[in-house]
C-alpha cells in the first residue's frame, strides 16, 4: 500500500518514511505543502501522514482542501503543536488521527494501520479469508495455519486485496499502490506479480474478474 508523507524536517521525515518501508508500504515524500496536496488530489494513496507545520501551504489547509474535494483517505496528522483547541481543529477538518511530536516510531505505524483498518471498515488487525490469515502486525500470511513466504512487493500485493476483501481492485490502483510515483509503471507488472503469488499459495486466493481486476473473496470462484 502507498502511504503519502507530507514532513518538512529531514531527520523525522527520513526516520518515518524508513520506519514505513519496513513495515511494508511504499512512499511518496514530499516537505512542502503545496506539493503534498497536488499529489493527494492526484494520486492513490492509502493513507497520509501529514505534519501542519509544512511551508509553501500549512498542513491543516492541505487537509481542508483534499476533503472540500472529496478526498477521502485517511490522515494522521503530526504537530509539534500541543494545543488541545488545535488537536480539534485538525479532527474537524477531517483528520482521522492525530499524534503530537516527539513520538515513538512503532506507535505511529499502530496508528497508521488502525486507520487504514477502519477506513474499510476493518476493526481487527488480524484480517480473514476462508483459509487465509493475514496479520498486519507481524506482515505475515498463513494458510491453513502455515506461513507464506512472501517478498515485500508480493506481500503488499496480498495486503492491499485482503484489506479490501469483496471489492473487484483493478489493475492500474493495484499497480499505483504498489509503486512509489516516482517508478515507472510497467503495463503487465500486476498481472506478473499476481500470477507468482498465486504459485506460492495452496489455494485460490486471488480471483480474476476479467475486464476488471481482482478480488479476494470467499464467494468468487477462482479463474
Amino acid at each position: 500500500m502507498r502511504i503519502l508523507l507530507a514532513e518538512d524536517d529531514d531527520r523525522i521525515r527520513k526516520d518515518v518514511a524508513t520506519a514505513l518501508t519496513a513495515a511494508g508500504y511504499v512512499v511518496d515524500s514530499q516537505t512542502n505543502g503545496e506539493e503534498a496536496w497536488f499529489l493527494g488530489d492526484t494520486e492513490s494513496y492509502a493513507a497520509a501522514i501529514l505534519d501542519l507545520g509544512l511551508p509553501g501551504m500549512d498542513g491543516l489547509t492541505v487537509l481542508k482542501r483534499w476533503r472540500a474535494d472529496g478526498r477521502v483517505f485517511p490522515v494522521l496528522v503530526l504537530t509539534a503543536r500541543g494545543a488541545w483547541t488545535e488537536r480539534v481543529e485538525g479532527i474537524d477538518a477531517g483528520a482521522d488521527d492525530y499524534l503530537p511530536k516527539p513520538f515513538r516510531m512503532e506507535e505511529l505505524v499502530a496508528r497508521l494501520r488502525a486507520i487504514i483498518r477502519r477506513s474499510g471498515g476493518l476493526a481487527n488487525p488480524v484480517v480473514t479469508v476462508g483459509e487465509a490469515e493475514l496479520d498486519t502486525r507481524q506482515m505475515r500470511l498463513s494458510i491453513r495455519g502455515v506461513p507464506v513466504t512472501l517478498s515485500p512487493q508480493e506481500y503488499r500485493l496480498v495486503a492491499y486485496l485482503m484489506l479490501n476483501k469483496g471489492r473487484v481492485v483493478p489493475q492500474q490502483e493495484l499497480s499505483e499502490h504498489l509503486q512509489s510515483v516516482h517508478f515507472e509503471r510497467e503495463s503487465n507488472a500486476v498481472e506478473v506479480l499476481v500470477g507468482r503469488v498465486r504459485r506460492k499459495l495452496p489455494i485460490a486466493l486471488i480471483n480474476t474478474r476479467r475486464g476488471f481486476g481482482y478480488v479476494v473473496d470467499d464467494a468468487v470462484p477462482s479463474s
